[in-house]
């Protein structure tokens, strides 16, 4: 299924009050993120949630940030994480790929993170600029809506 066959996402219900989510982005690719971060703003907005963004470097350092969150005195009910990586011409795209994701995932199950990824690892910009646009296919708008999705899930069984 390729990204235009996807159903368009959409702000999921969520039991209890109000979310309020940390959106921590790299960008790098500026105009790509911050297409990424309104796609998952209008879901959140759309779901009465309230968020807040962080900035890092670049991907490698979104895991670093969402575990400094969790070691932070700021509760949030779930997290975003945006970036994109642009495939060049040597291996490091390869290595910063999984050691962002494998990063990622791991503080996220170490924690018990409600987390939406919304990290683009692309071979062109163009790829990149598709997946994040104002069109409603915006890969920023699914991370929020699986952020939701897992606050929800996570307060009905009684650990939100």
């Amino acid at each position: 299924m390729s990204t235009q066959d996807a159903e368009l996402p959409s702000a999921p219900p969520v039991q209890g009050p109000p979310p309020h989510v940390l959106i921590v982005r790299a960008p790098y690719y500026r105009q790509v993120v911050d297409g990424l971060t309104q796609g998952a703003a209008r879901i959140l907005r759309d779901a009465g949630a309230t968020h807040e963004v962080l900035d890092v470097a670049g991907a490698y350092e979104l895991p670093q940030l969402l575990r400094i969150a969790m070691r932070g005195t700021k509760r949030y009910d779930g997290y975003v994480a945006l970036g994109c990586v642009v495939k060049g011409e040597t291996d490091h795209y390869d290595f910063i790929c999984q050691a962002t994701m494998q990063g990622i995932l791991s503080v996220a199950l170490q924690f018990g993170m409600c987390l939406g990824t919304g990290l683009l690892t692309c071979d062109t910009i163009g790829q990149a600029e598709a997946r994040s646009g104002p069109d409603g296919h915006n890969k920023g708008s699914e991370a929020a809506a699986a952020a939701l999705i897992q606050i929800d899930a996570a307060r009905t069984l009684g650990a939100g």
